[in-house]
């Protein structure tokens, strides 16, 4: 019977949240999704806000959530919804980040090439639709961005969207950081569809800006934070080590799963359906454990990049507004080459540098369009009487270095 598919969720941040149908109950609990209370929404951040242990699981219910409201409040305002494109929404929205890997983005710049968590989840889609006889198809295409009517597919992608309306808060709520909680009620309740585009009604227009605001401080704040970077480029920078550890026929302890990766060159070429089961069988856990074991590993890189972020012993980090200058690099290297007698190579994977860019509004990208009384729709940039959206769509760049503390 269905009755008992139509469960609660208790959030922090929303409340009471339900399942909207019996469809949505057996997504939720297929294995795939499962996987992502496993793993965290933000990567390793929890070594710098503690708090910030929450999941993509956590993340993909809210979603679902606000594209409950955001449908109410359309339909209320006379668009018509049809049940079956409000399905697809919740499947598209809460399948949204399903390709994610461990640690999210650690992956994608390691021991897989060039193939992008947004391909992995619409494989992790295509899968499921043939699962559930073809029930996803819809959302599939809105997922993709296909679906004749373009709202639809800004509700799930656009600068505007459930995704950023979810995370924004659910972030700031789990980190501490106030600065980014976002009233996501009512911006939701300002949303209108105007030529089947996603508008924002005038009196809307300060939620915008402080949406905008807030974006721009958590990146800052929290998703590029300092230590947040060094902690990610360890990890990369691990799995990477590990990888080639492997390839020059070294033995290293690890679940199954991970020892796939390791040991075969994965490409969006060879990334098929067994590929794809092998990694919807990975999580944090794999990682987390393979680093327990791998810090007493003989490899010099290896054991003391592993000891860095499992005891957050990690490496000093630099933030300047211009390029590092090489000079200031190679002092580094040398005196780490001279001090543990290793290579430069070796010594590389402990003295780099690279760069971050920050940009809150993209005025190139889909724009958010403000709804006027008089019925014409313009752009944020031109609605707004506050100068500093245009300079929120200028990108800023800083660039850093990290060395050890020695």
């Amino acid at each position: 019977m269905a009755s008992n598919k139509l469960k609660i969720f208790n959030d922090p941040i929303y409340g009471f949240i339900t399942i909207p149908n019996a469809f949505i109950f057996d997504l939720i609990e297929h294995k795939y999704f499962q996987r992502l209370r496993r793993i965290t929404q933000m990567g390793l951040s929890y070594l710098v806000y503690p708090g910030a242990h929450h999941t993509r699981f956590h993340h993909a219910i809210g979603c679902m959530h606000l594209m409950q409201k955001a449908i109410n409040v359309l339909r209320f305002k006379g668009v018509t919804i049809s049940e079956e494109e409000e399905t697809a929404l919740y499947v598209a929205i809460l399948l949204h980040d399903i390709g994610h890997g461990p640690f999210s983005h650690a992956m994608e710049h390691s021991i897989v090439n060039g193939i992008s968590h947004e391909s992995i989840s619409l494989m992790f889609m295509e899968k499921l639709n043939s699962e559930f006889n073809g029930s996803l198809t819809l959302a599939i295409k809105i997922f993709k961005g296909e679906y004749k009517r373009p709202f639809l597919c800004q509700l799930i992608s656009s600068q505007l969207d459930m995704d950023r309306a979810d995370y924004l808060k659910r972030d700031s709520f789990y980190t501490g950081v106030a600065e980014g909680n976002i009233n996501s009620e009512r911006l939701i309740t300002m949303l209108n569809v105007s030529d089947d585009n996603l508008v924002v009604e005038e009196k809307g227009i300060y939620s915008v800006e402080k949406f905008l605001v807030a974006r721009r401080f958590m990146y800052w704040q929290v998703y590029l934070h300092k230590t947040g970077l060094v902690a990610e480029q360890l990890l990369t920078r691990v799995l990477k080590r590990a990888k080639e550890l492997c390839d020059s026929g070294e033995q290293l302890l690890a679940s199954p799963a991970l020892q796939f990766f390791l040991e075969n060159e994965v490409s969006s070429s060879n990334f098929d359906n067994q590929t794809l089961e092998t990694f919807s069988k990975l999580d944090d856990i794999d990682i987390i454990s393979a680093m327990k074991d791998w810090q007493h590993h003989e490899d010099f890189v290896l054991s003391n990049l592993c000891e860095m972020i499992v005891n957050r012993n990690l490496l000093k980090i630099k933030l300047k507004n211009k390029p590092i200058k090489k000079k200031v690099l190679l002092e580094h290297l040398n005196r780490l080459i001279e001090k543990y007698a290793i290579s430069s190579y070796e010594a590389e994977y402990f003295v780099f540098e690279d760069s971050i860019s920050n940009q809150a509004y993209h005025s190139k990208m889909q724009a958010i369009k403000i709804l006027q009384k008089s019925g014409k729709v313009v752009d944020i940039e031109k609605a707004s009487d506050q100068f500093n959206i245009k300079a929120l769509s200028k990108p800023v760049t800083k660039y850093y270095f990290c060395y050890p503390k020695i």
